[in-house]
């Protein structure tokens, strides 16, 4: 299960040695709950290497507004702290792949 990224939290995990992914999600938003499953394989898939993560985007309103969030699901890509790349909307989990072995090149 991929773990809960929060305002209090994130700066502490997007710094960290590890790209990260994190999903912008809500528990109402119809693609999120499809886009779920696949942050959920790549937290498993790529364990050790990737910290995967999920923000609700209800309860986390400082990153949200940091990253200027208005659709989701949003899915962003760090790499040294930094957004590399993202993903606005729902996709197959062969883009997500693609995007996840990019950071870790």
């Amino acid at each position: 299960m991929a773990l809960e990224v929060t305002d209090s939290n994130f700066e502490e995990l997007v710094n960290s040695r590890k790209p990260m992914v994190l999903d912008f999600w809500a528990e109402w938003c119809g693609p999120c709950r499809m886009v779920g499953p696949i942050i959920d394989d790549l937290e498993k898939e790529y364990a050790g290497r990737v910290t995967v993560g999920k923000m609700d985007v209800d309860n986390n309103n400082d990153v949200v507004a940091q990253f200027g969030i208005r659709n989701i699901p949003t899915i962003l890509f760090f790499k040294d702290g930094k957004v590399v790349d993202k993903q606005v909307g729902a996709a197959q989990k062969a883009a997500f792949v693609e995007k996840v072995e990019a950071l870790l090149k």
